[in-house]
């Protein structure tokens, strides 16, 4: 009996076959061992250059499509679907588009507004924020997003130094606008979110709203020329002094706006926003990131702990917005059951220490963390798309040939970049801390400041490594491991960061020695264990023959200081130290801290119970480093 091989003989493969199937294998466990994250970097880098062709396509065909041009054609293709969740009411495209519209009516009918003139909205988050954003820019109007936190001076600075024709205030900021209502310019026409107004000469919105028409403006109004002309201003601390309105163009908004998209986020997704519209995390990441997906996105009013997981659950969202700071928050909270019953998958944001993710993953479950790294003005952005844990991204040959960047040795005690005998800047070794520099050119262009043209040329560096080079000073240390993945190590420079914000060391001394018994303050950032960040801490010197007003500092700076510039800690010094360069030395003060077991000065606490400053005994500093404290 013949068997079933003699009758259906199996063919024999080419001899090459097995030694090609070796050699597959092979390559794939080289891959593997010695280029582990190829396939990642691979599919991020398609996605990168797939969407910078996409918008260097409609460049060359002459069209220029906006991140509002895609929310109105939205509008248009799927006019139903929840654009906004807030509050549990649900605001469609079509909902936000049409009154959008009409607030574009009513300062089409009411305002001398021209195409590119600059209007500062001073708005919490609220629908109103984005239909009254959405309308001037259909008007093709600059709009500056005014931080709410900013008070008297600063806000003020913030309001001149944007030029704007007019100023448009939430109904729940009027206490600010009356703070500065009276040394506001003369030619800045005041709107605000209300139907009747106690302010003389102040205009009223919400009954002008009702009766506009929602008809669409011309659409020569809001139609770009450039990708690169202005379409916001943000306001960021930056290094020193007060706030500085940085450029945003249409291209800018583009790029943060494909965010959520190069993480894996859809159109099915439902995006939490819990940070302030007044960020450009929440802004353009956020709001523009949702548009660019046809989304869906849940605002919240302003951060709750205790609401984060249950308002997740109730509007199953899949998607969430973080700091650092609002992580530890979370993980801060009492522990419940069923912490990990959520649909949150994708986790965007950046300031996450290693601890903090970690508990945060093994606590809330198989969330995945997307860090990343930018800053509001910045030509440079990285990704962490593979999750590696306390990473803000990853470079590799490919990504430095788009966006040319490098990390270099800097004196911190100088407080600028090493030159060698040549005059030109070293790049450190993989592992070392290095100042991150991004090249300015034409495809990653540096829009600057508004209104301060000395503040934007301070952000740059020339003659790097050669003759007519230019770099974007991100003012910031990084460091690149082996592995090319990159970690953000510290801010140089006058500032420091606290609860998701930065403060500016200038500002917050400028305040103080406003008062009349202080002579000097010298203001910096000390860290406090299990906070993110630096906690502010000054360094007083008293004028000759008077005595220390506690009640008086804390008026002053709770009045002219938004709550995270507030100093934590106060110390009363004899004399201030210098550097030989003649300015404030920091660095001793900084590793001394304000421990009263080592520091022989007075030292004061910002008690936030008792509105106080009080005076800082062993016993409450081990209050404050074991978190029985809050800060």
């Amino acid at each position: 009996m013949h068997g079933w091989d003699d009758l259906y003989p199996l063919p024999v493969p080419p001899s090459w076959v097995p030694g090609a199937a070796v050699g597959i294998l092979s390559l794939h466990f080289i891959q593997k061992l010695l280029f582990p994250y190829f396939w990642a970097d691979l599919r991020y880098l398609v996605k990168v250059f797939t969407y910078g062709l996409r918008v260097e396509m409609y460049r060359l065909q002459g069209r220029v499509v906006t991140v509002l041009d895609k929310f109105v054609k939205l509008a248009e293709k799927q006019p139903h679907k929840p654009f906004l969740i807030y509050e549990g009411t649900i605001h469609t495209y079509r909902d936000v588009d049409r009154r959008s519209n009409r607030i574009a009516q009513v300062f089409l009918q009411h305002e001398a507004l021209k195409k590119g003139d600059t209007v500062a909205l001073l708005m919490g988050n609220e629908p109103d924020f984005i239909h009254v954003w959405f309308g001037l820019a259909k008007l093709g109007c600059v709009v500056a997003f005014l931080n709410f936190n900013v008070r008297y001076r600063s806000l003020l600075h913030c309001v001149s130094s944007c030029e704007p024709k007019m100023l448009v205030v939430g109904a729940d900021l009027l206490g600010t606008l009356e703070e500065i209502l009276p040394k506001l310019q003369k030619d800045v026409s005041v709107w605000i979110m209300a139907k009747d107004s106690t302010f003389p000469s102040v205009h009223t919105l919400l009954d002008k709203i009702e009766t506009a028409s929602e008809d669409p403006v011309p659409v020569n109004r809001c139609s770009a020329n450039n990708l690169k002309s202005a379409v916001l201003y943000i306001f960021t601390s930056g290094t020193t002094g007060l706030p500085k309105a940085a450029v945003i163009s249409h291209l800018q908004v583009l790029k943060g706006a494909a965010g959520l998209w190069a993480f894996g986020a859809t159109s099915e997704d439902i995006i939490y926003i819990t940070l302030p519209l007044y960020h450009s995390a929440a802004s353009l990441l956020g709001i523009g990131g949702c548009i660019q997906l046809g989304a869906t996105c849940v605002l919240k009013k302003k951060f709750s702990a205790s609401q984060f997981w249950s308002d997740c659950k109730r509007y199953n969202v899949t998607v969430i917005q973080y700091i650092g700071e609002l992580c530890r928050y979370l993980c801060n909270q009492p522990v419940k059951e069923g912490e990990k019953n959520h649909k949150v998958r994708l986790a965007v944001g950046n300031g996450v220490r290693n601890d903090v993710w970690r508990e945060f993953l093994d606590r809330f479950g198989a969330v995945k963390i997307c860090e990343f790294y930018g800053a509001t003005e910045g030509n440079i952005c990285f990704m962490n798309h593979t999750g590696k844990i306390g990473s803000v991204g990853r470079t590799n040959f490919f990504y430095k040939l788009f966006f040319p960047f490098d990390l270099i040795k800097y004196d911190i005690q100088k407080d600028e970049p090493v030159r060698n005998k040549h005059g030109w800047c070293e790049k450190v070794k993989k592992g070392e801390a290095g100042l991150l520099i991004s090249k300015v050119n034409a495809k990653n262009p540096f829009f600057g400041y508004a209104g301060n043209k000395r503040h934007t040329e301070k952000k740059l560096l020339c003659e790097v490594f050669k003759k007519g080079d230019l770099y974007f000073n991100t003012g910031d240390l990084m460091v690149q491991d082996h592995d090319n993945f990159l970690y953000f190590w510290d801010r140089i420079g006058d500032t420091f960061r606290w609860k998701g914000e930065n403060v500016a060391t200038t500002e917050v001394s400028d305040v103080i020695v406003m008062l009349d018994f202080i002579q000097e303050a010298n203001v910096y950032g000390v860290s406090v264990p299990g906070h993110e960040g630096k906690a502010g801490m000054a360094s007083l010197i008293l004028k000759h023959n008077t005595s220390l007003d506690l009640e008086q500092i804390y008026k002053q700076v709770v009045t002219y200081l938004p709550s995270y510039a507030c100093p934590l800690f106060l110390r009363v010094q004899e004399k201030m130290e210098m550097t030989g360069t003649f300015k404030q030395q920091k660095f001793q003060l900084v590793d001394e801290g304000f421990n009263p077991s080592t520091v022989t000065d007075p030292l004061y606490f910002l008690d936030n119970s008792k509105k106080a400053y009080v005076l800082l005994t062993k016993e409450l500093h081990e209050m404050i480093l074991s978190g029985k404290m809050k800060l």
